[in-house]
Order: structure tokens, then C-alpha cells, then sequence
């Protein structure tokens, strides 16, 4: 093997680079996440202090300054288990959002077709309280009707809340 085909294996400076801005943004992202799903990724001691000092800078230069220290200490470890726990993160995000709309659909479809609906719904949550259901409805409806505030129809969307997620039929029918 001569020192050519060496040089060949190795990265170019600009893919270098694009790894390099890649590990800086992944830095940017820690620094600028809520402190709960900041404290749940798994990093190092040095690299969680780094970030901690960011959030409390107010100077916008010395901001920059940690920024790029962060990137540089993304650049020393193995990013790739900070990379996962944060796609993690977002996929249970995307999840909750996905179940959010799917409730809302739900509640929304029950107000508008009531009982004729309430089949369907006992198909796929066997479990749900039939009579609490019907009367939430009924008093959400009274209360669109008559221009009140949606109280029942909050409640009845927290109770949706409470029941267990229906696996694939309740993507299915949400979309």
C-alpha cells in the first residue's frame, strides 16, 4: 500500500468539516433544550458542565466562545450515543404529538356525531366508560350550542387522555 492510497482512504477536509459543523450543531442543540430532556441524555461530566456554563451566559461573545468549546468537546467523544438519546427524544415527541391529534379527532368526531359514533369507540377502547362518554358529549354539544365555554369538551378530551393507547388502530383511524 503506498502513502497515496493512504491519503485516499482518509476524509476529505470537507467532509472534515461538515462532521465537524454537524457536532457543533448537535452542541447548540443541547445548549438551547428544556433542562429535563437535557439532564436525560447520557454525556459526559466535562462535556454536561460545558453546556450547563452556556445556559448561563448572557455575553453574546462569550456564548460563542462556549459554543465552540462544546463543539470541540463533541469532536473528542463518541457523539453517536448523544445523537441517539436525542433522536430518541424526538421520536417519543413525534408520538405524543401523533396521539395528541388523534385524541382531538376523537373528541371533536364524538361532539359532532354523538352516539352513532360511540360504537366505534367502544370497538377500538372496550374499556371506556360508556355513560360518562355519552354525557360529556351531550353537555359539550349544549355548551357549543349556546356559545359557553368548552369545559365538558376539555374534560372529555382529558379523559381520552387517561385510556390506554390503542396500538395501530387508534394511528389508523387518527390519520
Amino acid at each position: 500500500m503506498s502513502e497515496n492510497d493512504t491519503h485516499r482512504d482518509a476524509p476529505s477536509k470537507s467532509q472534515l468539516k461538515r462532521e465537524s459543523t454537524a457536532l457543533q450543531k448537535l452542541g447548540e442543540q443541547l445548549v438551547s433544550m428544556p433542562e429535563s430532556q437535557f439532564l436525560a441524555i447520557p454525556m459526559p461530566e466535562e462535556l454536561r458542565a460545558a453546556v450547563k456554563d452556556a445556559r448561563t451566559m448572557t455575553s453574546r461573545r462569550a456564548l460563542y466562545r462556549q459554543r465552540q468549546f462544546i463543539g470541540k468537546l463533541m469532536r473528542e467523544i463518541d457523539a453517536s450515543g448523544v445523537q441517539a438519546a436525542l433522536e430518541q427524544q424526538a421520536a417519543e415527541h413525534r408520538n405524543s404529538a401523533r396521539r395528541f391529534h388523534h385524541l382531538e379527532n376523537w373528541r371533536d368526531r364524538l361532539i359532532a356525531e354523538g352516539d352513532e359514533l360511540l360504537g366505534e369507540l367502544l370497538e377500538v377502547w372496550p374499556e371506556v366508560d360508556r355513560q360518562r362518554v355519552r354525557n360529556l358529549v351531550r353537555q359539550a354539544r349544549f355548551e357549543r350550542d349556546h356559545d359557553k365555554p368548552p369545559a365538558s369538551a376539555r374534560s372529555l378530551f382529558r379523559y381520552l387522555k387517561t385510556l390506554p393507547p390503542a396500538g395501530r388502530g387508534e394511528d389508523a383511524e387518527g390519520e
